[in-house]
């Protein structure tokens, strides 16, 4: 039998003995914790020197590999010292490989995860091959070792810092008299005072990370509060480390370690076994002998959830003021306008569509069914519809992707674009084309809650009939038809009404969606008009879907009574003042979506927990871990329209308390309007 005996400076009360079969060979283990006295391990490797094949050595401080530097700390070289004859391994080869194995078996097993995530690492050089393999998915990198080393409030931000550092601060530290040196001053009451305020800064930033790279004891002094949500990548994890996860409401943990007799083992003790086992020097064994261990024992990183699954995604959304009153709800514009005159605001209004993209709100608390959860930040670019439509594309792409850019940084896994945003130039593409992230629109689930919203109102009021089929015994109109939220609308409209009437004016493109629905839609009748006017008086139901900035697109006193309008348009193409005009017809304001969870946002101008339907396309795709391209440009898939649909009922969404522009319609309003239009339609000549 042989006997592999691993030393560690850390505590004693996880020490354990125990045999096992390995490689074909009986095998002794033996873990000796010596709670940080060096003295005592050296006594300890003294005492086993003789009866074990190999040694593991599990320090506080271990060889650290960062860029060009590969460095020993002088404990490791004593404990070495003192036992010249026999193997010893801190397991540095094996401990590489299974850190990095760790971040992608992870990245392809989930997908995506870590796309743009915020990681903080309490030590870059022990954690160098998790921290280069993740520079592959994101530039987020930050690095606590100055805090960790000499009690400086500052993060590293790069690969290329953190070798700098190392190169710079290491060898200070890996000398014996410069190690001491340091010991003292820590111990000193200034040091000490500083360390608090340390402390606190440090909490800050594991509260701001979505993924943390320590050692468990690292983490220790963090509570529920800064680690809840986290994903851990850690190793030797137990069930009592579990347990503490969940206290912390640790969302997520990924353990590098080796597993034995059902125990996680340190990466020492299993290099250390190997040595024996082939008898080679930790230095005669190159990759291909880890390798078939690896594969021979069939290791694998595991992917641990302490109160079981939850996954976190990062979404972004970009929004914009609709008009100069959405800027005078904003200080100190609200002052401004209040002791100025128009002309002022119309010079506000320009200057503020050159401000550069900021964070309007977080969003938290969207929790689907699945388990998974979204969190994300709308981010404000300054243009009114007005400004963005007096210049050129290039002038809101320039401040989209400097928003993309904001994301990013944020930790955006994907960026939806809002209201006018993704209207201007080819409606998304180009933007997709130069972000440093996946960009949608939106006008996918927006086509779909548009058309949700108005069969809901349709089937409340009650006065067009509707089929076993869900199929509606009447007419409908698009207005808007040739672009991309209108489209999509008119090609699904015609499989659920009698009769389909598309206005645009555009003409060759009319003809063109209508060729599409007729080969779509067996059996569709299909009109196209250059205008809304010559057909509204017969229309049931009425889509707005039009770019036209507030400009009136029908004449709402022609409307049919009891018609339903949806308004998708934003700014909307129905005023206030003329939908006050028609009691007896429902105007609604597309169809808003109930995001699930408890959702915790800034005020949109919507009830609390409710999202303008391009804004829950993201949150959905969030959920969904779909970071992808979905909806862009002015052709829109109808088959994404039902994608999006299906994914949303999925994870929860559902479709808002019908409103419009005075807020939310109740049953008596619904009531109100069918007996006004039926008795505007029994006044009407026969």
């Amino acid at each position: 039998m042989k006997t592999v005996v691993s030393v560690s400076q850390r505590s004693s009360e996880f020490d354990y003995d125990f045999e096992t079969e390995f490689l074909g060979q009986s095998f002794r283990i033996i873990r000796v914790g010596t709670d940080g006295d060096l003295s005592r391990a050296e006594a300890v490797l003294d005492s086993v020197k003789t009866e074990a094949d190999a040694i593991g050595l599990s320090t506080i401080h271990d060889q650290y590999h960062a860029g060009r530097e590969t460095l020993e700390h002088p404990d490791i070289t004593r404990l070495k010292a003192s036992v010249p004859d026999k193997p010893v391994t801190t397991g540095a080869k094996l401990r590489g490989i299974l850190q990095e194995w760790a971040v992608r078996h992870t990245q392809s097993e989930l997908g995506h995860f870590f796309d743009n995530a915020r990681v903080l690492f309490m030590n870059g050089q022990a954690g160098y091959r998790v921290a280069r393999a993740l520079s592959e998915y994101t530039d987020n990198l930050l690095f606590a070792d100055p805090y960790t080393d000499f009690g400086v409030p500052r993060l590293l931000t790069s690969l290329g810092q953190l070798e700098t550092y190392t190169g710079l601060s290491a060898p200070m530290m890996f000398k014996p008299a410069t190690a001491r040196a340091a010991e003292f001053i820590r111990h000193l009451p200034l040091f000490r005072l500083g360390e608090k305020l340390v402390a606190g800064s440090l909490r800050e930033a594991v509260k701001s990370a979505h993924v943390i790279v320590a050692a468990v004891d690292e983490l220790g002094d963090f509570s529920h509060e800064q680690l809840d949500g986290k994903t851990v990548i850690t190793s030797r994890v137990n069930d009592q480390t579990l347990d503490w996860m969940r206290s912390r409401r640790v969302a997520m943990v990924v353990d590098y370690s080796p597993w034995l007799n059902g125990r996680p083992v340190g990466v020492n003790v299993l290099e250390a076994m190997i040595s024996a086992a082939l008898a080679r020097t930790p230095e005669q064994m190159g990759p291909d002998d880890l390798l078939e261990v690896i594969e021979t024992l069939g290791l694998k990183p595991r992917i641990l959830y302490p109160d079981g699954y939850r996954r976190i995604n990062r979404f972004a959304f970009v929004i914009h003021p609709l008009s100069q009153q959405y800027l005078t709800k904003t200080p100190p514009l609200d002052w401004i306008a209040s002791v100025s005159p128009p002309v002022v605001m119309n010079m506000v209004e320009k200057a503020v569509a050159y401000t550069p993209p900021f964070i309007y709100c977080k969003v938290t608390g969207v929790q689907s069914p699945t388990g998974d959860e979204a969190e994300g930040w709308l981010i404000t670019v300054g243009g009114t519809p007005r400004e963005i439509m007096a210049h050129g594309p290039e002038f809101t792409y320039s401040r989209l992707l400097a928003a993309a850019g904001l994301a990013k940084k944020l930790g955006a896994q994907i960026m939806g674009l809002g209201a006018f945003t993704k209207v201007v130039g080819d409606a998304g593409i180009t933007v997709a084309k130069r972000a440093p992230l996946p960009i949608t629109t939106g006008n996918s689930y927006s086509a779909s809650g548009a058309l949700w919203a108005a069969h809901e109102a349709v089937k409340k009021i009650g006065l067009v009939g509707i089929g076993p089929s869900g199929k509606m015994a009447g007419k409908a109109m698009v207005v808007g038809a040739t672009g991309a939220i209108g489209s999509v609308c008119a090609r699904l409209l015609a499989k659920a009404v009698d009769e389909i009437y598309l206005a645009a004016p555009e003409p060759a493109k009319l003809l063109a969606l209508k060729e599409t629905i007729e080969r779509e839609t067996e059996g569709a009748i299909v009109h196209v008009a250059g205008a809304a006017d010559r057909d509204l008086e017969s229309m049931d139901m009425i889509v707005t879907a039009t770019s036209g900035a507030g400009k009136r697109v029908l004449d709402i006193m022609r409307v049919k009574p009891g018609c339903v309008i949806t308004d998708v348009a934003r700014p909307l193409d129905i005023p206030p003042e003329d939908v006050a005009k028609r009691p007896d017809v429902m105007v609604i304001e597309s169809g808003e979506i109930e995001l699930p969870g408890h959702v915790a946002m800034k005020d949109i101008g919507l009830p609390k927990g409710i999202a303008y339907a391009c804004l829950a396309e993201t949150i959905v795709l969030t959920l969904e871990g779909r970071f992808e391209n979905f909806t862009l440009g002015r052709n829109i898939e109808w088959e994404k329209v039902r994608e999006i649909y299906r994914l949303g009922l999925k994870h929860g969404m559902k479709l808002a308390a019908i409103s419009g522009v005075n807020g939310v319609f109740s049953e008596e309003d619904f009531e109100r309007v069918r007996v006004l239009a039926e008795r505007e339609r029994s006044r009407a000549p026969a």
